[in-house]
């Protein structure tokens, strides 16, 4: 979909900002961006509109923002949609009703914002996306997330190596083709997309040379989607998947963009034997670092998730919407990835990681939990 991406410098980065001067005009004839600067510094109020509190990285991220905003000065109005678009719309105009400076938005729906996106420019309130680009709408001046593509392209390469497939055909013994099971995130979620396609790009070679076979003969991604992310509907899936498809034949791996996802799968997969040294679990793959997955992973159940340090993607949309409200230049390290069908909407990605059980220290290095939380 597009090439490996690295994080620029700020020297790059500053050449490849859009200009913020043409984001509007207020009644007066003032660019808005000038009329932030000259309100001050900092204060005031950002609004944080979060998806949901079912899956633990939202809260995470909803705080880690509230408390880097508030530490700048700024207060904080948090929200959580609870998967309900409506709510999420009504939460929002409640935020352009009080007159918030800002407001950033991880939407439920990628694609149901445009009308609320309309009013906050008319109210002239900069919106920032995080970690789910707002599609359709000229009116989303930055995005801030992490590599979505290298995400997809981490999990098709850990899928690869994990089952030998950089080795020659049948070498110690392993009998071919070896079956996988592909499974992606929601459709409303413009990021389900930049997953799959990441994975895609390392899995359909193996898949064109017959070396990995879908048994289901699900590849198709509208095939394959998740609403919501939901662990139940995954294991629901993995559980027809199983009664259908792999009744005489096993599970090698399974595809999963994300630990809700993979946590389902793997409760499918134990329901019919697997987990036994006769019959061990396929690789899994998932996404998140969440706590319940990176003990799984270390129980030796799910085989791998994809860390990303939500406290960074936190900091770098702070330090994202600080600049935008005071006259300077947020930092972007990507202009031509994301287009939201209106617009290509200047992005500062960060770097995601692969985690197994070789390396699940590293999140107590990191400080994003501690040994105690890993070990109970």
């Amino acid at each position: 979909m597009h090439p490996m991406r690295t994080l620029g410098a700020v020297a790059v980065a500053a050449l490849l900002v859009l200009p913020l001067t043409a984001c509007g005009q207020n009644a007066n004839g003032v660019g808005r961006d000038s009329r932030r600067a000259a309100e001050g510094s900092h204060g005031g109020t950002i609004g944080l509109a979060m998806p949901t509190k079912s899956s633990e990285r939202w809260i995470a991220d909803g705080r880690n923002m509230a408390k880097q905003f508030e530490a700048k000065g700024y207060r904080t109005d948090l929200q959580f949609g609870n998967d309900d678009v409506d709510e999420q719309v009504s939460q929002i105009e409640n935020m352009i009703a009080k007159g918030h400076r800002l407001i950033v938005i991880a939407a439920i729906d990628s694609g149901a914002l445009t009308n609320v996106l309309d009013r906050a420019a008319d109210a002239d309130i900069p919106v920032i996306a995080y970690d789910r680009l707002l599609m359709g709408s000229e009116h989303v001046d930055y995005y801030a997330t992490f590599d979505n593509f290298k995400v997809g392209q981490i999990q098709g390469r850990y899928i690869v190596d994990k089952l030998g497939l950089t080795k020659k055909k049948d070498d110690d013994g392993r009998k071919e083709p070896l079956s996988i099971e592909l499974f992606a995130g929601s459709p409303d979620d413009n990021n389900t997309r930049f997953f799959f396609d990441g994975a895609m790009s390392v899995l359909k070679p193996y898949l064109d040379s017959g070396r990995l076979v879908v048994r289901s003969r699900q590849t198709q991604l509208n095939q394959i989607t998740t609403l919501r992310w939901s662990g139940g509907a995954a294991q629901k899936r993995m559980d027809d998947l199983l009664s259908k498809s792999y009744t005489s034949a096993k599970v090698d791996a399974v595809l999963s963009p994300y630990d809700g996802i993979s946590i389902g799968v793997l409760s499918a997969l134990k329901s019919v034997g697997y987990g036994t040294a006769q019959q061990p679990y396929p690789v899994v793959t998932g996404q998140d670092a969440e706590l319940a997955s990176v003990k799984s992973i270390i129980a030796g159940e799910q085989t791998q998730t994809v860390y990303k340090d939500t406290r960074k993607l936190a900091g770098a949309t702070v330090q994202m919407a600080d600049a935008l409200l005071t006259g300077g230049r947020p930092e972007v390290n990507d202009t031509t990835s994301y287009d939201n069908n209106k617009k290509v909407v200047p992005a500062y990605l960060l770097q995601p990681v692969s985690i197994d059980r070789s390396n699940t220290d590293l999140l107590v290095k990191d400080g994003y939990y501690t040994s105690a939380q890993l070990s109970r």
